[in-house]
């Protein structure tokens, strides 16, 4: 369980000026997280643009990110839906070679009570072929996973933890209070990280790691070394950056700035936009007052 302590970046997916996947910036973004040091990658999260992205382009990006990768750190990849066995069969077709984990999002639309939540996921971890992290994010999916419901699946075998992004922090603290030793327990909320790891969160999958990977490394691996002080230090130096990557939406403000820092070019698939062009200036002006700092 250590591979998925620390900071995993929840990787955008760059695309080309036709609307293509550019495979070319992906696999240099890879070699740039892995450089500053991230400890895992994780491919076909929210923050991948996944709704828009083909199959065949899924299967692509992950064989892309693995073989940037070459074995350097864990990568983890996102699978979820709201139909369960199309996830089961999913399962079977996929090419999981060089993937360390699944990240499953909970169902999302169809609202599910918890007792369905737990078959989903009792389902899911079955037939899963590599061990599962639950994924709880309200806000997008319309659907919480309660503490109790979670610290249930935390008693399968193969559901070894949660990326919790409910913000609910009551609920989060519970888990932890509760949870067996080995379930880890990672933030998904990059604003909230800190005081989460202060009552012992395991890291955090982070979407402003991917234009900040060296800053949000620093920051969770001084939490996991209980230097809370300097954590909190570079916590505030970044707080209007991590501020600005949400406020219009996201990946759409960190990929804002990773095309100002050259990383890629600014395209995202609709429904989603770039930031507006105040937003935009507000950004080259916090990258430069970082860079200055």
């Amino acid at each position: 369980m250590n591979q998925y302590k620390g900071l995993g970046v929840a990787m955008v997916t760059p695309f080309s000026q036709n609307g293509e996947v550019d495979f070319s910036n992906l696999a240099r973004l890879v070699n740039h997280l892995i450089d500053s040091g991230v400890d895992y990658l994780v491919a076909l999260g929210t923050t991948a643009e996944t709704p828009t992205l083909s199959d065949e382009e899924k299967h692509e990006i992950v064989r892309t990110i693995v073989q940037a990768n070459q074995n350097r750190v864990p990568v983890v990849v996102g699978m979820g839906g709201p139909d369960t066995r199309q996830i089961t069969k999913k399962f079977k077709s996929f090419d999981f070679s060089g993937v360390s984990a699944i990240l499953s999002v909970t169902p999302f639309y169809n609202k599910p009570t918890q007792a369905g939540l737990y078959e989903h996921y009792q389902e899911l971890a079955y037939h899963a072929p590599l061990p599962l992290i639950l994924y709880n994010v309200g806000s997008r999916t319309g659907c919480n996973l309660e503490a109790e419901t979670t610290l249930k699946l935390a008693e399968h075998k193969n559901i070894i933890g949660i990326k919790e992004a409910s913000g609910i922090m009551n609920q989060i603290m519970y888990v932890m209070k509760h949870k067996p030793e080995d379930f880890i327990v990672i933030s998904g909320d990059d604003a909230i990280t800190l005081p989460l790891m202060a009552v012992g969160l395991n890291g955090l999958i982070s979407v402003v790691g991917n234009a900040f990977p060296k800053e949000m490394a620093q920051l969770v691996h001084l939490a996991q070394e209980g230097n809370f002080k300097d954590a909190a230090a570079l916590h505030y130096k970044l707080l209007d950056v991590i501020q600005a990557c949400f406020k219009e939406g996201s990946p759409a403000g960190v990929k804002a700035f990773l095309a100002m820092q050259h990383h890629l070019d600014y395209y995202l698939r609709l429904p989603l936009l770039r930031v507006s062009s105040e937003h935009q200036d507000y950004i080259k002006e916090l990258l430069y007052n970082i860079k200055m700092g």
